[in-house]
């Protein structure tokens, strides 16, 4: 059983902290955090994914960007990562937990699966797109995970 989830991105700014809003409201008996492999540390989420997250009725007004420390990574039953890049770059530091680090948007695209590309920097469309793919991916997992 997948109880402890943790969902990473770059500055976890962006897309992990509503990746993690999103999983937190379809799976609310997990426990589901975030993190950044390069964390802006301190920081709020960004105003767009804000802005799109609220948008969906989530709250992200007290997310601090924090760094993923091995810790974390040994702990949880589940590492979402937005990337393969940042899957390879997990498994690079710590191959252990390799075989639990999965992509957030593993799901998509019939099953084959597909990157959640960062917005960051970008225009508010990019971060509409990004928001809308996290959406679809946080919907496919809670579905298997509710099974």
């Amino acid at each position: 059983m997948f109880n402890r989830i943790l969902v990473v991105c770059t500055g976890n700014i962006c897309r992990s902290p509503v990746g993690e809003a999103l999983l937190r409201e379809r799976l609310p008996d997990r426990t589901v955090e975030s993190a950044g492999l390069g964390a802006v540390v301190g920081e709020g989420a960004h105003p767009e994914a804000r802005r799109l997250a609220e948008a969906e009725g989530l709250d992200l007004s007290a997310h601090t960007a924090r760094q993923v420390e091995p810790d974390w990574l040994h702990h949880a039953d589940l590492v979402l990562v937005m990337s393969e890049g940042q899957r390879q770059a997990v498994g690079g530091q710590h191959p252990e937990v390799l075989g639990k680090t999965m992509r957030f948007g593993h799901w998509l695209e019939d099953g084959r699966g597909r990157d959640i590309p960062d917005p960051y920097g970008k225009s508010p469309e990019v971060f509409a797109q990004a928001h809308a793919l996290l959406v679809e991916a946080a919907d496919a997992w809670a579905s298997r995970l509710n099974r």
